[in-house]
């Protein structure tokens, strides 16, 4: 089973949970990599996620496509005059899924990010035919930002398989121990929670494989 990640906004912690769930599923024996299609700036994400399967795949497939700019990938594109190709991606993503048992394909930023100026996250995510995972800031307004995904990958047809509250602080504001419990009860969606720093991931990875 393949997942398309995304967050409610970006620097909410896709890639801590990318790499813990990839590094957590292969040492319960789940052949799991990460992909990040489409890095923009700082490719420090891609490392991590190289790091946690081990090197298994070469850089270049983990992540097709970089642009330096730190921007919207659709912006970026266009500052360095370089089209985005879905081509690559889409091949590389099945290179991906023909050897390995799962793919975790990590989107940049929220659901909606433009790729293109008429395609976002959500059209790749229906293309590569994948069920949709949320990564949400545990903090004030993760009601609103977590709903506000549900409903964007809906509208474009998608499945949520689950909504992952990260604790970002380890000083929590005041909404952090109900937000879980409210949330619950807003979506029809299954959510779990992971705490500051945790190494820990074994829950998360037995929900999805």
């Amino acid at each position: 089973m393949n997942y398309f990640v995304t967050g409610t906004d970006t620097g909410v912690g896709k890639t801590f949970v990318v790499s813990g769930l990839v590094r957590c599923s292969r040492s319960r024996g789940i052949d799991a990599v990460g992909m990040k299609p489409i890095c923009t700036g700082d490719n420090a994400d891609v490392r991590h996620l190289l790091e946690a399967c081990g090197f298994c795949e070469p850089e270049h497939i983990i992540n097709p496509v970089w642009y330096r700019t730190p921007v919207a990938p659709y912006t970026a594109s266009m500052i360095e005059s370089r089209l985005i190709d879905l081509d690559a991606i889409r091949q590389v993503f099945e290179q991906l899924a023909r050897r390995h048992s799962g793919v975790l394909v990590e989107g940049a930023g929220g659901i909606m990010v433009p790729i293109f100026a008429d395609y976002d996250f959500r059209d790749l995510a229906r293309d590569l035919h994948l069920n949709v995972l949320i990564v949400a800031a545990n903090r004030l307004g993760v009601l609103n930002h977590a709903r506000l995904t549900v409903e964007a990958a809906r509208r474009a047809g998608l499945k949520t398989s689950l909504i992952i509250l990260n604790s970002m602080n380890a000083d929590p504001d005041i909404s952090e121990p109900t937000n879980l419990s409210v949330l619950e009860n807003l979506v029809d969606v299954p959510v779990l929670a992971v705490e500051h720093n945790q190494h820990e991931f074994e829950e998360l990875s037995r929900r999805l494989w």
